[in-house]
């Protein structure tokens, strides 16, 4: 059922601090320029060689031709092993990337969005506005029906905790799952104000077969350098 807009004595709005956030790259493989440096490589070799076993006695390779075919030979040879030390760099990065996704799972991450998992009864967001403002907030179940609306001060800052307990402005107590929170603010003057929404979830599981990893959160999928903090 759809309930009513209501403003509540005491709001579920507590200040907090943002935990620090973290981040972490991503990187690629040349894998194939490589091997097509190889092959030119060796056909470089092979034509030097067959040049220099067949040259005219009486009329030799020119001098200066030589040392620049040399130092052709020198660059792609360094070019090669340049690549090679790049690839094992990469496996590197790849391998770091595995044990810090690895080292979260079983934290509270916080990532942006506005759908959470109500567990026993609470469900949390965390919400931010530039100035002091009014925020309105709608909550809706898995199947998109508004199951509780309120207006609440919001003081200027990030970090903003909204708890709801799950009840509708009814008093009905709706069951654990998923809710989307959707929030409108608007300051003294009524000016619109944008609300930033991020939820706080357990990291459950981490799949490695992709690159970079993916951190499963309340059920959705997040890479490394999306989590903005960790809650404990």
């Amino acid at each position: 059922m759809t309930t009513t807009a209501a403003t509540n004595a005491a709001s579920p709005i507590v200040s907090g601090t943002t935990p620090a956030p973290t981040s972490s790259g991503s990187s690629g493989s040349g894998s194939t320029t490589n091997a097509t440096l190889a092959g030119n490589f060796q056909t470089f070799l092979t034509l030097l060689t067959t040049q220099l076993q067949n040259q005219n006695p009486l009329d030799p390779l020119d001098t200066n031709q030589f040392t620049q075919q040399l130092v052709q030979f020198a660059s792609v040879e360094q070019q090669l092993k340049t690549n090679d030390q790049l690839t094992t760099l990469v496996s590197l990065q790849k391998t770091a990337q595995s044990t810090q996704a690895l080292g979260f799972v079983g934290k509270n991450a916080m990532v942006d969005g506005s759908t959470t998992t109500m567990t026993n009864g609470a469900a949390n967001w965390i919400l931010g506005v530039k100035t002091n403002s009014t925020v309105n907030v709608s909550i809706a179940n898995s199947t998109g029906q508004t199951v509780f609306t309120g207006s609440y001060p919001v003081t200027a800052g990030d970090g903003q905790a909204f708890g709801w307990d799950g009840k509708g402005n009814d008093g009905t107590q709706w069951p654990d799952g998923r809710y989307t929170l959707t929030a409108q603010a608007a300051d003294g003057s009524g000016n619109s104000v944008a609300v930033s929404t991020e939820i706080v979830g357990v990291v459950s599981s981490v799949d490695l077969t992709q690159s970079p990893p993916l951190l499963s959160i309340n059920g959705k999928n997040y890479t490394v350098d999306q989590i903005k903090g960790i809650a404990g």
